[in-house]
């Protein structure tokens, strides 16, 4: 099935989004960081970031040439981040903390012409002072690369995904668009700015639309209602390892308290349905969902006018998303397959390798490695990897349709399944059970309340009880560990 639904705002670039900014709103607060307590106008963005690209165009640093940006989540990271662009060059940023074993690797493929590192940038961006604030003309084309960023590499080697202006802006433009994020937002965030989903919803998605953004190092379940009240965040950034955390220990906050909080986004991760309806029975605060891959960016993304319980939202027009058989053919509404990506037959996915070469990984169409399937609305319904399927006697099996049920039993805080080798069918659904606190359930109590609401061929057969469940660095389920030991 095709989709061509996707309201967008009209593309423009980097460059055109800070000045217009300082035009209209020059004393408006631009980003503020909490952990650091310090804030800039998107007027005094505009000069820093104009005397950055003074100091790159001196040291010969043009179109595709890179900047290394090693630095956690902090203001001067997003002015470079931003700086760098704006000016034509290409910002490269690394999670050090995630990749610090190979951080030396990482850099070195990128072979770039500056690294600045955390320590430093207080320092570097006041040593700017000298430099001119007069515009420059940016020495980029769409096509020139913008960014270079590190998928999180939790089962392999990360891999630099390489993004052109064109892509980046495209993407972003999307994002903002269908968030419906405009220039009275507060946009908040905790995420590592390192990676794609943070980088554009919330740092160039608060740019492109003339929002205010507030960065947090990290998230903190204890401030974190304390830091929308005070800051009046309308737009809040999620994940469901998140919304989990605060169904899990309850905080005494109703919508009612946060007039000015619109939702909280959810995504990396598919959000479980009853954990959904969960959060939002609590809190009275709403959850827009949001899909995208490191490789292609937001894919899909939900707002106030256009959501659906268990839905990620609808695909931007601009990616023709289809949901397709091994085959590469079409599916109908409904019916679960591979989600593929279409571009015009010129456009590429680019990896950057470790020898420092760049290399196509996939031209016109790209699969995600995503399964999922459209409803006859267009709505996009993210059921699991193509990697965690379940195949039980030639039967494929979408583990996320079986911790859908799991996790209605009310005595169960987090339940996940997978498939565990079987002598006759190859493979059989388990089911791995974490309980809360001073409960207890029985397997068949378990075993008896999937059967009720699944097929035969996917109520699990075995239960495995659990003290948690394996997580990667990034709080994603880990379905693999889940059977290292089953």
């Amino acid at each position: 099935m095709d989709v061509t639904v996707a309201p967008a705002q009209e593309s423009a670039s980097i460059r055109a989004w800070l000045e217009r900014g300082a035009a209209r709103h020059p004393d408006k607060i631009f980003v503020r960081s909490l952990d650091q307590g310090t804030s800039i106008t998107y007027a005094e963005a505009l000069r820093l970031i104009r005397r950055l690209g003074h100091f790159l165009k001196a040291r010969g640093i043009g179109a595709n040439d890179r900047v290394a940006l090693l630095a956690g989540n902090c203001l001067e990271h997003l002015m470079i981040y931003f700086g760098v662009m704006f000016h034509g060059a290409t910002v490269c940023t690394i999670h050090v903390e995630m990749n610090a074993p190979i951080i030396d690797e990482l850099v070195k493929a990128l072979e770039p012409k500056l690294v600045l590192r955390e320590v430093e940038l207080a320092d570097f961006l006041s040593g700017l002072a000298r430099e001119s604030e007069a515009p420059l003309p940016a020495v980029n084309g769409p096509d020139d690369v913008a960014s270079i960023f590190y998928t999180s590499g939790t089962t392999e080697t990360p891999k630099g995904v390489v993004c052109s202006f064109r892509d980046l802006e495209t993407n972003v433009a999307n994002v903002t668009g269908t968030f419906a994020i405009g220039e009275d937002d507060v946009v908040l965030d905790y995420r590592s700015f390192n990676w794609m989903s943070a980088q554009t919803l919330s740092a160039l998605g608060a740019l492109s639309a003339g929002a205010s953004l507030v960065v947090a190092q990290k998230f903190s379940r204890s401030r974190f209602f304390d830091w929308i009240r005070e800051t009046r965040a309308s737009v809040v950034a999620g994940n469901p390892t998140v919304i989990n955390m605060l169904n899990s220990e309850p905080a005494t906050v109703h919508a009612r308290e946060l007039p000015h909080l619109r939702y909280i986004t959810s995504s990396s991760a598919p959000l479980l349905a009853p954990d959904w309806k969960n959060f939002e029975a609590r809190y009275g605060i709403l959850i827009m969902q949001g899909y995208g891959s490191s490789e292609s960016g937001w894919i899909a993304a939900s707002n106030e006018s256009a959501r659906r319980l268990g839905s990620v939202g609808r695909p931007f027009a601009y990616h023709q998303l289809r949901i397709v058989d091994a085959q590469g053919r079409a599916l109908p509404a409904g019916e679960i397959g591979l989600i593929e990506l279409g571009a015009p037959p010129h456009d590429t996915y680019r990896y950057l390798l470790p020898d420092g070469r760049i290399t196509v990984h996939a031209q016109g169409r790209y699969r995600t490695g995503d399964l999922g399937y459209l409803d006859a609305d267009g709505f996009l319904f993210v059921t699991g990897r193509e990697k965690d399927l379940i195949i039980r006697g030639g039967v494929n099996i979408s583990p996320v349709e079986v911790d859908n049920v799991l996790n209605q039993m009310p005595e169960i805080a987090e339940a996940a399944s997978a498939g565990v080798p079987d002598p006759i069918y190859g493979e059989e659904v388990a089911a791995f059970v974490v309980l809360r606190a001073g409960e207890s359930l029985s397997e068949n109590a378990i075993l008896a309340f999937c059967r009720e609401r699944l097929a035969q061929p996917k109520t699990p057969k075995r239960v495995i009880f659990c003290a948690a469940l394996p997580k990667t660095e990034r709080g994603k389920l880990d379905r693999k560990a889940l059977t290292a030991n089953a």
